[in-house]
């Protein structure tokens, strides 16, 4: 995915991407981080063509974005929002199968393809033993769980994640982590997240973009970019950082 040249503004004028240019590597886990306003959700919202710029375009496998058609698009990348809504009482299982309407006509009935897809994607996310609940008896991690097993379910190469840990507790946070660096190890996928915790974007990143005032402030790989300079630039926070064999790279806050 190349992201040529993006500015983009919403109806305020404002503008919160200004030329931004950046590549994703096929096959990594790449994490955006940055401070409040700093256009991190607004550039996965872009990559993901779910808003339309004004100048500029994102390349996906030799295409732009907007020249997919809706269904070749979601066949191709899975998007997992901040804040999702489903129906009331919607089962697991019910909403891992809408991850499959990219795939079937209007009133086609469900293949042994799009069963064992979901299957998969139940199985891929723990959630077998919860297929029959309702989503909203789920925990908060549960649901998440969830919405990722419907992207799953699309079965695209992309997956996108826009603050997939936001509202959890820490072990939540860390169990949705896990699923997001096992699905990138076992099945290849391409996966970029939206991250506000500095720590778990190394941990769990091949590369990393920093954004700073709608721009990107620096890419790279987390041990040739975290800084203690790179962090006061772009938060305004002292940190100490840290590398060892137990824990590899971490930043310790030490104040603003």
């Amino acid at each position: 995915m190349e992201v040529k040249n993006i500015t983009f503004s919403y109806q305020d004028d404002v503008v919160r991407l200004n030329d931004v240019n950046c590549s994703i590597e096929k096959g990594k886990v790449t994490t955006i981080i940055g401070p409040n306003g700093s256009g991190k959700s607004t550039l996965l919202g872009v990559m993901s063509n779910v808003l339309r710029p004004q100048k500029g375009g994102v390349v996906l496998d030799g295409k732009e974005l907007h020249q997919y058609k809706l269904k070749e698009l979601a066949r191709t990348l899975g998007v997992v929002h901040q804040n999702n809504i489903a129906p009331d009482d919607i089962t697991v299982e019910k909403l891992v199968y809408y991850g499959r309407l990219p795939y079937r006509g209007t009133f086609s009935p469900y293949s042994d393809q799009d069963r064992g897809k979901v299957e998969w994607a139940l199985e891929s996310t723990g959630l077998l033993e919860k297929r029959h609940q309702p989503l909203d008896t789920l925990s908060g991690g549960q649901q998440q769980r969830a919405w990722i097993a419907m992207s799953l379910a699309q079965d695209t190469p992309y997956l996108f994640l826009d603050e997939p840990t936001a509202n959890l507790d820490m072990y939540f946070q860390y169990e949705v982590l896990q699923l997001v660096g096992r699905l990138n190890k076992e099945y290849g996928l391409t996966i970029v997240m939206v991250l506000h915790d500095i720590n778990q974007a190394i941990q769990y990143s091949d590369d990393i973009i920093a954004m700073k005032q709608g721009e990107i402030f620096v890419k790279g790989k987390p041990e040739d970019i975290i800084s203690r300079e790179l962090i006061y630039d772009i938060y305004g926070v002292h940190v100490a950082v840290k590398n060892d064999a137990d824990t590899g790279i971490h930043i310790i806050p030490l104040g603003i």
